[in-house]
């Protein structure tokens, strides 16, 4: 008997999560729901899910902190949150507490569990990587550990902006477009999600630019895309 990947679906909206429930187990995944965050973090200290669906306007404990405390405890299955807002501060924050996706209810069932293969195939990679450390300027990176220092220093990346800076370290000097990166660090399913390229470009500036407003790394080819310079010696 084939096990089926468990997720936890965190939403107040009690007949949506029920119709994720119906729906996703139909699509062969074991689902577990609850309402409300404080009971969403009691639950995953005793109990680990593969992928967390995690609505942002919870009662009480917002969704946004839910994610923080998780990343804060070292809890690492991929999170996708859900909301009715579509705005990009929010999905900035989101992003940078650690979500690895963001999809704008109301949404299709099919566009959801597309995006929830990616997230898990992502976790995937991170559990057996392949690829050896390797050196670009003044950066390390350890795709065995997702892990990346800069002049020797760890950095702190999420799970996404270690795969988007290894992506950019890789193709050094060339141009990556926006489609490009979508592809190379989200998967196939992407493409139109343009502005996840524009949020975490920007919020890997600010963890690696000497100076975030002057571009010493990662340089912005106005209308095409972005290119990754660094020199050997540096």
């Amino acid at each position: 008997m084939v096990r089926r990947t468990e997720i936890l679906i965190v939403d107040d909206d009690e007949q949506l999560a029920q119709q994720l429930h119906v729906s996703l187990s139909h699509n062969g995944y074991s689902c577990s729901i609850v309402y409300d965050g404080r009971k969403a973090l009691e639950l995953l200290e005793h109990h680990t899910f593969e992928l967390i669906l995690l609505d942002i306007g919870l009662p009480g404990l917002s969704g946004l902190e839910v994610c923080r405390r998780l990343r804060a405890q070292s809890l690492l299955p991929p999170i996708i949150v859900l909301s009715v807002h579509d705005k990009e501060q929010e999905i900035v924050e989101a992003f940078d507490l650690g979500a690895d996706d963001y999809v704008t209810k109301p949404f299709g069932v099919e566009v959801l569990i597309a995006r929830m293969k990616v997230a898990l195939r992502h976790a995937k990679s991170h559990e057996a990587p392949v690829s050896k450390a390797f050196a670009v300027g003044p950066f390390n990176i350890d795709p065995l550990q997702q892990k990346a220092q800069l002049y020797g220093k760890d950095l702190d990346l999420t799970r996404t902006e270690y795969k988007l800076l290894e992506v950019l370290c890789q193709n050094k000097g060339h141009v990556l477009t926006q489609k490009m990166l979508l592809y190379k660090v989200w998967g196939d399913n992407y493409g139109e999600e343009r502005h996840y390229v524009h949020v975490y470009i920007n919020l890997l500036r600010h963890k690696i630019e000497p100076d975030p407003t002057h571009h010493h790394f990662i340089k912005t080819e106005h209308g095409v895309g972005y290119r990754f310079i660094v020199e050997d010696d540096e």
